[in-house]
């Protein structure tokens, strides 16, 4: 199985759970103060990036 295979299934699932996890913890951060939640969203709407980019990289990474 090739690499960008393997990145594009990893990415799916691991982008899934993420997902289903900010969810389920927003619902307790939903009752915290307006600023705590901005706050939340702000990190969890980024968050994802780092890790997507670090898969990406390796997906492109030549063998070697």
């Amino acid at each position: 199985m090739s690499r960008s295979t393997l990145a594009l299934l990893g990415g799916l699932l691991g982008f899934l759970l993420y997902v289903m996890a900010v969810v389920a913890l927003a619902d307790h951060v939903l009752k915290l103060h307006w600023l705590v939640q901005l706050a939340y969203f702000i990190v969890a709407g980024i968050a994802w990036a780092w890790p997507a980019k670090w898969l990406m990289f390796w997906a492109a990474r030549p063998r070697g």
